[in-house]
């Protein structure tokens, strides 16, 4: 009577590792079970594909806000500017509202003055005699955030006495050395009425910080270089009254992003669940084989129980839910990591579609490349490891022979 039971034990594990190591088709034709993890996707390739050209799309908007505004900054400010930097300086921000076309406004402080502020770095004390070759400096560096200027006038004789100061000498053939920087900061607000035309809200922008024009003398060579520098940064309008069918489409557009997190839930409780499923039939496999044959499956055998591609789709999926939720906040202008979402979409998009290589498995010509390529992975990994040494070789030869003189 165990022996009888032990047999039938033996059938049922037999019949259960057959069904587990089945492709879905198979296991449509011998239990008629219906493939939902294979339909659900397919859907979510569709889904998910939507939702980053959407999303690509308005990202796309926002950065080309950004470069624009930053090209007429410098055309605005840099007088002569063709495209490089190291450009004269005009002093032009004050008719900004008069020279530009833009959504720009000046991003005013407490005491409702136009923030315009001059900083300048300098050696803390420094002198040299060209002459007889005598160099008396020290090395520290010193920051002096100096006077608001209110005006036009008056920054134009702040930036000429501070140059002078550095440049003069005396009759002994004296000259001061000190100056390194002199950056005049500033801060401007504007709002991306682009969006509109894709029927989004649109966001409110401030260049603060790092929105300036930088005086560079650390070289000491007798050119001074001028950098300007601006980076925006996105805040939530604090009223926005915009008639129309924005607000239907932006409702239309949280709908389908929750309809995404949906799908992406049910794929995930699927694949953590056939994944769950495994583990119990890789224990009684383990169990039998050690009570029937007194040995150890060998760690080999006992991965082929965890089907790596449900832990891609289940990684997929959590990548895909997180950066719903974040697309969600940034339609409804609650938060404003559009960075940190187009990492968390495009990679879990890139996980789906590699997905579909298993899909591709089960049709013999694509199953016979498939192999070949898992089996010739390893060696393609130690040629590019190879010949990545001869790259980088060849990259720091060129860098220091030919570097120097590259403009």
């Amino acid at each position: 009577m165990a022996h009888l039971d032990s047999e039938v034990k033996e059938e049922c594990l037999r019949e259960d590792l057959k069904f587990y190591f089945m492709n879905p088709c198979e296991k449509f034709r011998a239990r008629q079970q219906i493939p939902w993890k294979m339909g659900l996707q397919i859907l979510k390739i569709v889904m998910v594909t939507t939702q980053l050209v959407r999303f690509g799309l308005s990202n796309q908007l926002v950065v080309a806000f950004k470069e624009e505004n930053t090209v007429a900054f410098k055309h605005l400010f840099l007088k002569g500017y063709s495209g490089v930097d190291e450009d004269e300086y005009s002093c032009s921000f004050h008719q900004l509202r008069n020279l530009s076309l833009g959504t720009l406004g000046y991003g005013e402080n407490e005491d409702n003055r136009i923030g315009l502020k001059v900083c300048k770095q300098h050696y803390k004390k420094g002198t040299m005699f060209p002459s007889n070759e005598t160099l008396n400096i020290d090395s520290d560096i010193e920051i002096d955030p100096l006077q608001e200027p209110s005006g036009l006038e008056e920054l134009i004789i702040l930036q000429t006495g501070i140059l002078s100061s550095h440049c003069a000498g005396d009759v002994d053939g004296e000259r001061r050395v000190g100056l390194l920087q002199v950056e005049i900061s500033f801060h401007l607000k504007g709002i991306d009425l682009q969006t509109i035309h894709s029927r989004e809200l649109p966001d409110c922008y401030i260049f603060q910080n790092t929105a300036s024009i930088i005086f560079d003398n650390k070289a000491h060579s007798g050119k001074i270089k001028i950098y300007f520098d601006s980076d925006a940064n996105i805040e939530e309008c604090k009223d926005l009254n915009i008639s129309g069918s924005i607000q239907k489409n932006t409702q239309y557009v949280l709908v389908f992003d929750a309809f995404v997190i949906v799908i992406c839930l049910a794929s995930l409780i699927l694949c953590t669940r056939s994944i769950v499923l495994g583990l119990r039939l890789r224990k009684r496999f383990l169990d039998f084989f050690l009570e029937k044959y007194k040995r150890c499956v060998c760690s080999a055998d006992q991965w082929e129980f965890i089907n790596r591609w449900y832990i891609l789709v289940i990684i997929s999926d959590l990548m895909t839910i997180i950066g719903s939720i974040l697309k969600m906040e940034i339609k409804a202008k609650n938060l404003t990591n559009y960075d940190l979402c187009s990492i968390l979409l495009g990679t879990s998009t890139l996980f789906v579609w590699v997905g579909v290589i298993r899909y591709l498995g089960y049709f013999q010509a694509y199953n016979v490349l498939i192999l070949t390529m898992q089996a010739s992975l390893p060696k393609v990994l130690r040629f590019c490891a190879c010949a990545g040494m001869i790259y980088l070789g060849y990259t720091f030869c060129g860098w220091i022979v030919l570097g120097p003189y590259h403009d």
